[in-house]
C-alpha cells in the first residue's frame, strides 16, 4: 500500500525497489541553436534505471540510462551533428547516466541531487520532482532539470548549438 502523505503534488511512494519502464518513460528536452534564435525540441530514449524508495524518504535513491544514440529532434542533418565526434560522440559514448547523491525537502519542493555522465565527463545535477503518484505497485515521476553541456566538456558547435538543455522527465516504475 502507499502512504497518503503528499507534498504539493508529490505523493510519497511504499518503500521498496522501482524498475523504470523504458517503453513508458520518456525524456524530452528543450534549447535553442543558431545564437539563441531558434528553439529546438527533441527526446532521448531511455534503456533502463531503478528508483529505491527507503525509510527515511530522504536515503533513497535513483539511477538512469539513457541511450545517447537516440538523440532526435526531427532534423537528420543536426541530429547526426549532435550524435558525431563534435559533440555526444556516440559511437564512443553510447550512454548518459544519472546516478542520484541526494533527495532533498525544501519546502513544498523536492530535489533529487546527483551526477549526469555524458561522454565520459561527470558533472552535478538537480532534479526538480514535480509530481509524484504511486498506486498499489506502480509509480510515475515527473522532473525537471537544466543541463549544462559545457560541464561535460561539449564546448564544439558555439553559436550553433545552445549551451543549456531543459530536460523533461516522466518515469514509469513497477515495483519489484
Amino acid at each position: 500500500m502507499t502512504e497518503t502523505t503528499s507534498t504539493a503534488a508529490v505523493q510519497i511512494p511504499a518503500a521498496g525497489t522501482y524498475q523504470l519502464d523504458p517503453a513508458a518513460s520518456t525524456v524530452t528536452f528543450t534549447t535553442r541553436h543558431l545564437f539563441g534564435l531558434a528553439p529546438v525540441t527533441g527526446t532521448f530514449q531511455l534503456i533502463s534505471g531503478q528508483i529505491t524508495i527507503t525509510d527515511p524518504l530522504t536515503s533513497s535513491t535513483a539511477s538512469a540510462v539513457i541511450d545517447a544514440a537516440s538523440f532526435a529532434t526531427g532534423n537528420p542533418r543536426r541530429d547526426q551533428d549532435v550524435k558525431s565526434a563534435t559533440l555526444l560522440h556516440v559511437t564512443d559514448h553510447p550512454q548518459i547516466t544519472f546516478q542520484s547523491t541526494e533527495l532533498a525537502h525544501d519546502g513544498p519542493t523536492w530535489r533529487l541531487r546527483g551526477h549526469i555522465t555524458a561522454r565520459g565527463t561527470t558533472a552535478p545535477a538537480e532534479l526538480t520532482i514535480t509530481d509524484a503518484t504511486a498506486s498499489n505497485d506502480t509509480l510515475q515521476i515527473r522532473a525537471t532539470t537544466r543541463i549544462d553541456r559545457y560541464a561535460h566538456g561539449l564546448t564544439n558547435a558555439k553559436g550553433r548549438a545552445a549551451r543549456h538543455l531543459n530536460l523533461q522527465i516522466t518515469a514509469h516504475a513497477t515495483r519489484t
